[in-house]
C-alpha cells in the first residue's frame, strides 16, 4: 500500500476557528460539501454534487478531538481514510491533510474516481482558507456534470493578470511549480518547465486578453479575462474531453490553483498558503 498523500497548509485562522469550520455542518455546506451531516463523536458525513461519488453519504467517522479529525470514505468500493490534524501557528494554524489510496496513475488513467482525491483536497482547502478569510469562495466542481466551466474577479487591472497568466517566472510563483509558457500561436505549455520533456500545445491567442491550452486526452483548457469594474473577471473553460470521464481532477487542479493567482494579486505581501512539495496536477 502506498504512504498517504500529505497535504499542509498555512489557514488564517487560529485553531478553534478551524476546527469549527471543519465540524460545524453549515460551514461545511459553504466550503465543501452540498449536504453535511455532524454529530460528534458519531456521526461525520457530507455528499452532493460537489462530492466524488457523492450520491449519498459515504464516510464513517473514526476519530475527534480538538486537534485531530478522522473518517473512512469509501470511494470506488475502497475504503479510505482521510485526516485532519492542526497545530497552531503562529498567524493562524497549520493544517495537515492525510489521504489514503490516492494514486498518481490512477490520476493520470481516470481509471477511479480515487484519482481525484488530491486535486478535490486543494480546492477544498483554497475553499476553507477564503471561507475563514472571508473572501469569495472559488467554483466548486460539479461531479454530476460535465459543464466544467467558471469565473472569478480578481482585484487587478487586466493587464498584470495577464502578464501573471502568461509570464514563467510569475505563473510558476502562484501555482507553486515551475511552467514553461510561449503565449504564441503554437507556442508551449510546459508544466515542470521546458526541460521536462513534454509540453501541451497554445493556440488561438487573443494577446492581452485570453488562449486556449491543447492538453490532449483531457482536453482543451480556455481561459478569457475582462474588465468589471476596475477589476478583471477571469472565465475559464476545459472542452474537448471525453464527456463520458470527464476530467474532474485536471479540471479541479485549475480552479485550485486560481486561489494562488487571486491571493497574488491581492494580499499584500503575497506568500503561499501551501506547505508541501505537492501541487495541484
Amino acid at each position: 500500500m502506498t504512504e498517504p498523500m500529505t497535504i499542509r497548509a498555512r489557514l488564517a485562522a487560529p485553531v478553534a476557528t478551524v476546527r469549527r469550520a471543519l465540524t460545524d455542518p453549515a460551514e461545511l455546506r459553504v466550503w465543501l460539501a452540498e449536504h453535511a451531516e455532524v454529530e460528534l463523536p458519531r456521526r461525520y458525513e457530507f455528499w452532493g454534487r460537489y462530492t466524488p461519488e457523492g450520491d449519498a453519504s459515504h464516510q464513517r467517522l473514526l476519530h475527534a478531538d480538538d486537534r485531530t479529525l478522522r473518517f473512512a470514505w469509501t470511494l470506488d468500493g475502497v475504503e479510505t481514510t482521510t485526516e485532519f490534524e492542526l497545530e497552531p501557528d503562529a498567524d493562524g494554524t497549520i493544517l495537515t491533510l492525510r489521504q489514503s489510496h490516492f494514486s498518481f496513475e490512477e490520476a493520470m488513467s481516470g481509471s477511479s474516481i480515487r484519482g481525484v482525491l488530491q486535486t478535490y483536497w486543494y480546492l477544498a482547502l483554497a475553499n476553507l482558507n477564503d471561507h475563514l478569510d472571508g473572501r469569495p469562495l472559488l467554483p466548486r466542481t460539479d461531479f454530476t456534470s460535465a459543464d466544467l466551466r467558471g469565473e472569478l474577479l480578481i482585484d487587478a487591472p487586466m493587464d498584470k493578470v495577464w502578464t501573471s497568466l502568461t509570464d514563467s517566472e510569475q505563473a510558476g510563483a502562484w501555482f507553486g511549480y515551475p511552467i514553461g509558457i510561449e503565449p504564441w500561436e503554437g507556442g508551449r505549455y510546459a508544466m515542470g518547465g521546458f526541460d521536462a520533456g513534454q509540453a501541451a500545445k497554445v493556440f488561438d491567442v487573443t494577446p492581452g486578453r485570453g488562449l486556449s491550452i491543447d492538453w490532449g486526452p483531457t482536453g482543451v483548457t480556455s481561459w478569457e479575462l475582462d474588465e468589471s469594474e476596475g477589476r478583471t473577471k477571469l472565465t475559464f473553460v476545459q472542452s474537448g474531453f471525453d464527456e463520458g470521464n470527464p476530467p474532474y481532477g485536471a479540471w479541479t487542479g485549475i480552479v485550485s490553483g486560481f486561489a494562488e493567482l487571486r491571493r497574488f494579486h491581492e494580499v499584500p505581501d503575497w506568500r503561499p498558503i501551501w506547505l508541501t512539495d505537492e501541487v495541484p496536477a
